[in-house]
C-alpha cells in the first residue's frame, strides 16, 4: 500500500501509473496544452489534480492503476476519493475543479482512445459557490491609480505602471494580458490609440475600446521609456530591459494601498472587478461587459450582478430613513 499522501503535497504523476496508462495521459496533456490551448497555470493545477486522483486510487487500490482498473472503477470508489478529499479538509472550490480535471481525462480516453467507464457520469457534486468580486468604490479606484504617479523612483517607471493600472482599471485588463502586450498593439501612435487586440485565457482574442486617457498613458510612457521599443518585442520592460514582472506591479500596490489606506484587497485584479462592476453600476449591459473581459460563459459574469446587488442595498440601508 502506498503512503497517505499529507495535505498540499503533489506526487510526480508518471510514478503513479501502470505503464499502458502512461500514452494515455501524456496524450490528454499534449490535448490540453495544444488542442485546448489552457493557460500554462491551469495546466499544471489539472496536472497536480490528476497526480493526487492517481496516488489515492493506487493506495484505494494497492497498486498503480492501469487501464483494466480504469474501466472497471465503480461510483463507490469515485465516491471514496471525494470523501478522501473532504477528510483532508481541501476546499470545496478545489475539488470541484479536481473533479472537472478527471472528467476531462475519461472523457478524453474515451473520446480518443475507446475507454469508457460510465460511472463517473452518475457522480454529482454541488457546484462551488464562486468567491463575489472584492471591487474598489469609484474615488479609490481613481486615486489608487493615480498615487502611483507621486511615488518615488525614475519618472519613465511611474510613468510606465501608471500606463498599466489605467489598463486594468481603464480597459478591464488582467494584469498578465497587460504585460504580455507588445509594442506594436498600441500603433505607432499610441495616443490616438482607440481600441486594443488583446490575447486573454484559453488563448481567446478580443477588441477592447481604449479611453483617451488610457492611450494619453500609454504615449506618455512609450516616449519616456529609455530602452527600444521594437514592434515585436514586450511594451512594458523592467528596469534592465526585459519583459516587465507582475510581482512589481504587485508590491507596488501593496505600498499605495497602505499609503491610502485601503484595504488588502485592493491587489492589480481588483482593478479589473472595478472597471466591470462601475460599468454595472452605471447602466452597462451585461453582454457587452462579458466581451470586455474576455469571459467564455455569461454565468462567470453574473457574479457581477451579486456585487452590485449588494452594494445598493448597504446604500439603501444606509440612506432610508426608516433603516436609521
Amino acid at each position: 500500500m502506498m503512503r497517505r499522501m499529507t495535505k498540499g503535497e503533489v506526487p510526480p504523476l508518471f510514478s503513479l501509473l501502470g505503464a499502458d496508462l502512461v500514452p494515455l495521459v501524456q496524450s490528454y496533456r499534449n490535448w490540453l496544452r495544444h488542442e485546448k490551448h489552457v493557460a500554462a497555470r491551469t495546466l499544471i493545477a489539472y496536472e497536480s489534480d490528476l497526480a493526487a486522483f492517481f496516488a489515492f486510487l493506487a493506495g484505494h487500490l494497492g497498486e498503480p492503476p492501469g487501464l483494466a482498473r480504469l474501466r472497471d472503477l465503480r461510483v463507490a470508489d469515485f465516491r471514496a476519493w471525494l470523501a478522501e478529499r473532504h477528510r483532508r479538509g481541501l476546499a470545496r472550490s478545489s475539488t470541484a475543479r479536481a473533479l472537472a480535471a478527471v472528467r476531462g481525462f475519461f472523457r478524453h480516453i474515451d473520446r480518443r482512445h475507446g475507454l469508457h467507464n460510465p460511472a463517473l457520469s452518475a457522480l454529482r457534486m454541488p457546484p462551488p459557490r464562486r468567491p463575489l468580486p472584492r471591487p474598489l468604490e469609484p474615488e479609490q479606484a481613481i486615486a489608487l491609480t493615480e498615487a502611483v504617479r507621486g511615488e518615488d523612483g525614475p519618472g519613465w517607471v511611474l510613468l510606465r505602471d501608471y500606463a498599466v493600472l489605467m489598463l486594468l482599471y481603464g480597459c478591464g485588463l488582467r494584469i498578465g494580458e497587460a504585460l504580455a502586450l507588445d509594442r506594436g498593439a498600441v500603433g505607432t501612435d499610441p495616443a490616438a490609440l482607440r481600441s486594443l487586440r488583446v490575447r486573454g485565457k484559453g488563448d481567446r482574442q478580443r477588441e477592447v475600446p481604449v479611453l483617451p486617457v488610457v492611450a494619453e498613458a500609454l504615449a506618455a510612457y512609450v516616449a519616456a521609456c529609455p530602452h527600444l521599443l521594437p514592434a515585436d518585442g514586450p511594451l512594458f520592460r523592467g528596469v534592465r530591459g526585459g519583459r516587465l514582472d507582475a510581482s512589481l506591479l504587485r508590491r507596488r500596490l501593496r505600498s499605495l494601498r497602505a499609503a491610502l489606506g485601503l484595504p488588502e484587497s485592493a491587489t492589480p485584479h481588483a482593478l479589473r472587478h472595478s472597471f466591470a462592476t462601475h460599468l454595472l453600476a452605471a447602466g452597462a449591459d451585461l453582454r457587452v461587459i462579458q466581451e470586455l473581459l474576455g469571459h467564455a460563459s455569461l454565468s462567470t459574469t453574473q457574479g457581477y450582478t451579486a456585487v452590485d446587488g449588494s452594494r445598493l442595498r448597504a446604500l439603501y440601508e444606509r440612506a432610508h430613513p426608516r433603516a436609521r
